[in-house]
């Protein structure tokens, strides 16, 4: 509704690596807001293996 009153939808607060795969198939969101998740997980796996995991999640939804 909210895209076809011409409005920007994005999408954060509370998405991690658990459910950013059933955001993602939301049509319409033009952005997420995924970095606390990334920057929390990147102090256990580094940042760079933190990211790529969350582009994995993304481009397999």
């Amino acid at each position: 509704m909210a895209v076809k009153e011409g409005l920007l939808v994005n999408a954060g607060h509370g998405l991690d690596y658990d459910n950013i795969k059933q955001f993602c198939r939301i049509s319409g969101v033009n952005e997420f807001n995924i970095g606390f998740s990334i920057i929390a997980k990147s102090i256990f796996i580094g940042l760079e293996m933190a990211v790529k995991n969350m582009k994995e999640l993304i481009s397999e939804s």
